[in-house]
C-alpha cells in the first residue's frame, strides 16, 4: 500500500479526506469527526492535537451560514484545498508503516463524513468496463439531481474504467444525472 499511496492514490486519498472535513462540518458527526481528525495530526502530542482542534474550529466557522468567508460554494473549495494539502504532507512525511496506519484512518473518516443522512461513500471499487454502446462507472452513479438524502457523496480510488466501441462511456469517480 506505501508504494501505491506514493502514486495516484495519496492525492486521491488527500482529496477525499479534505472532501470530508468541508463535508462533516456542521452535521451530527462533527464532534466526533473533528476529535479523531486532530488525534490524526497529533501524534500523541497533545499541543499539536489542541492546535488541530483550534485549525478545525476555524474551518467549520469559515463554513457556517453568516461566517467569516465571501461566498459558501468558494468557502468550501478553499477549505477542502486546505484540508487536501494537510493530509498530502501529513502521509508523505510518515515512514511506510505510520502511512498505511494513517491511510486506514483516513479512509474510516472518510467513511464518517458520509454517514450522515443521505451521504455515500465508495471506496476501492475496481474496474468498470463498457463495450458496444455501453456504459459503465466505477464508484458511484448519482441518479435524480441527489444522494437521496442531500448528504455527502465522496468516492476515493474507484479504480479504472475503460470504454470500447462505439458510443461506449466508462467514468471512475462521482457521476451525476
Amino acid at each position: 500500500m506505501a508504494g501505491e499511496l506514493l502514486g495516484q492514490a495519496l492525492p486521491a486519498l488527500a482529496a477525499a479526506g479534505g472532501a470530508a472535513v468541508v463535508q462533516a462540518a456542521g452535521t451530527d458527526v462533527w464532534t466526533a469527526f473533528r476529535a479523531r481528525v486532530a488525534r490524526l495530526f497529533g501524534r500523541g502530542d497533545t499541543a499539536r492535537e489542541s492546535a488541530e482542534l483550534e485549525r478545525l474550529d476555524r474551518t467549520h466557522d469559515a463554513l457556517a451560514p453568516g461566517g467569516p468567508g465571501e461566498g459558501a460554494v468558494r468557502d468550501r473549495m478553499v477549505q477542502e484545498g486546505v484540508w487536501q494539502a494537510r493530509f498530502e504532507t501529513l502521509l508523505e512525511d510518515l515512514d511506510d508503516t505510520d502511512r498505511e496506519r494513517v491511510a486506514g484512518e483516513l479512509q474510516a473518516l472518510i467513511v464518517l463524513a458520509a454517514s450522515v443522512p443521505g451521504g455515500v461513500v465508495a471506496a476501492g471499487t475496481g474496474k468498470a468496463t463498457a463495450r458496444d454502446g455501453g456504459t459503465a462507472t466505477t464508484g458511484i452513479h448519482q441518479t435524480g439531481g441527489s444522494s437521496g438524502g442531500g448528504g455527502p457523496v465522496i468516492a476515493v480510488n474507484t479504480g479504472e474504467a475503460e470504454a470500447t466501441g462505439t458510443g461506449s462511456s466508462a467514468t471512475s469517480g462521482i457521476v451525476k444525472s
